[in-house]
């Protein structure tokens, strides 16, 4: 995944695909941003476009 598929990917599934890698396999957004190589700002722009917000507290993007 890169940050050009992050834009033109539907943002409900990216929403499931990265809730479940926060969920399954990293312990903050951060780490899950480094470790796969894109954006943090655009994956945070493209949630937020459909209402989503990340909470660190949850380590999950939440409505």
């Amino acid at each position: 995944m890169d940050n050009e598929q992050i834009k033109s990917m539907d943002p409900f599934i990216l929403l499931s695909i990265i809730n479940m890698k926060l969920r399954d396999f990293y312990n903050n957004l951060d780490a899950l941003c480094e470790d796969i190589d894109i954006s943090k700002d655009v994956l945070i722009d493209r949630l937020l476009s459909v209402g989503y917000t990340y909470h660190q507290e949850t380590n999950q993007f939440i409505r």
